[in-house]
């Protein structure tokens, strides 16, 4: 049973760093689609980044230049590097995975598999 669990996430003023981890059981990152994906209250849930087994990443435009992911395959870990937050990026934060042969794009939640229960970010002005 796949169980993916997200943890990193916190309240943090305009300007400061954050980093989210997704922890992977069950599950290996070979052929597969890690992404993140956040929600805030109201609005639909959106593709924050993602990162491929062969470690080629996309990104949101709204967060390119100030948001990493990275993967380390042996701690079955997924990363978020989150600096120069703003309060727009508020919202809760889910890991997901899929295969990569499942296809779709990167950015559609409806094409992961794999969600874990998310981790609350919160940025004040």
């Amino acid at each position: 049973q796949v169980h993916l669990v997200e943890s990193g996430g916190g309240s943090v003023q305009a300007g400061g760093s954050l980093t989210l981890s997704c922890a992977a059981s069950g599950y290996t990152y070979s052929n597969s689609y890690m992404g993140w994906f956040r929600q805030a209250p109201g609005k639909e849930r959106e593709g924050v980044a993602a990162i491929d087994s062969d470690g080629s990443t996309s990104y949101a435009p709204s967060v390119k230049g100030r948001f990493t992911i990275a993967k380390d395959n042996a701690q079955n870990t997924v990363s978020l590097q989150m600096n120069s937050l703003k309060p727009e990026d508020t919202a809760m934060y889910y890991c997901a995975a899929k295969s990569l042969f499942d296809g779709g794009n990167w950015n559609d939640p409806a094409t992961y598999t794999y969600w874990g229960q998310g981790t609350k970010v919160t940025v004040s002005s």
